[in-house]
């Protein structure tokens, strides 16, 4: 039985019996069985099916509640129990938002893992609005993201304190000015991220607080990664608000350049979320990891 939960929760995610065959290693007909004697099982369809597209029926979405429910209660007793054996076990599922999961992450999971050999750790890449979905929907435990949404089911820790700064290519004509104005960001083209990106909430609250509309600036295009926007700047003679952290090489390199922005300081935490009232001994580890890594005191 519990396997069976374990396809139809891996179906019930993907919405994709192909998808979930290739996850757990099993033939697509065997998914299929196992679906089958679970709807057996219950007497009712946990899946409508409409041609190649699959979706949960009512009866469904509250198995799938419920196996959430089961499979977090499996992971915390595998990890509790193996604390008496003082080689601690156990699955930890973390989401990230793009600039953490590119340019933070990294070595906090190298550290954890050092201390931790037994303790596996999946990483889910989003922008913040989809870590705190999945957050919500309990398919991880802890988010980290780059802006502060105002989801009462969230916790908010400030972990990492940031710097978003405006960016250029070394050759673009505007370097030679020492600092422009708000007014001249109207006149110039920019590169953004995507909606539901925790940097564009941030930038588009810093410029209301300058007088300046989001709507004002010239948007050349929105990209889904902080990399895509990187390499459209080193060719282009666009703009972009960035983290110091994700430009720190290129700005080395002198290939981008900061620019002063007269009146124009836009701060952020990264923070640490978790569920409010939801707690377990795997997640608290870690989170006093990333503590530890950067001598704070969450």
């Amino acid at each position: 039985m519990d396997f069976r939960l374990k396809v139809f929760y891996t179906v019930a995610l993907r919405l994709n019996f192909t998808k979930a065959a290739t996850e757990l290693y099993i033939t697509q007909p065997a998914v299929s069985k196992h679906i089958q004697e679970l709807e057996e099982t219950y007497k009712t369809k946990l899946f409508e099916r409409n041609g190649s597209k699959i979706a949960l029926t009512p009866a469904g979405k509250i198995l799938l509640k419920y196996t959430k429910s089961i499979f977090d209660l499996y992971r915390e007793i595998d990890f509790e129990m193996s604390s008496f054996n003082k080689e601690r076990q156990g699955l930890l599922r973390l989401g990230a938002s793009t600039t953490i999961s590119q340019y933070i992450i990294s070595p906090i999971l190298a550290s954890f893992h050092q201390k931790q050999k037994d303790i596996k750790v999946n990483l889910l890449n989003g922008n913040t609005e989809q870590i705190e979905n999945a957050l919500i929907n309990k398919e991880i435990e802890i988010g980290i993201v780059e802006g502060q949404s105002k989801n009462q089911s969230i916790k908010y820790i400030p972990f990492l304190k940031d710097e978003l700064v405006l960016v250029c290519n070394s050759k673009n004509p505007f370097v030679k000015q020492d600092e422009i104005s708000i007014n001249d960001l109207k006149s110039m083209k920019f590169i953004t991220r995507e909606r539901g990106s925790g940097t564009l909430e941030v930038i588009e609250f810093a410029l209301k607080k300058a007088g300046l509309k989001f709507t004002d600036l010239q948007i050349e295009m929105q990209l889904g990664s902080t990399e895509s926007i990187k390499s459209y700047l080193l060719n282009s003679d666009c703009f972009a608000f960035m983290s110091i952290h994700a430009v720190s090489k290129e700005l080395k390199n002198k290939e981008l350049i900061v620019l002063d922005v007269e009146e124009l300081s836009i701060e952020r935490y990264f923070y640490i979320i978790t569920l409010q009232g939801k707690s377990d001994s795997l997640s608290e580890l870690f989170i006093q990891n990333m503590a530890n890594h950067y001598n704070l005191k969450l």
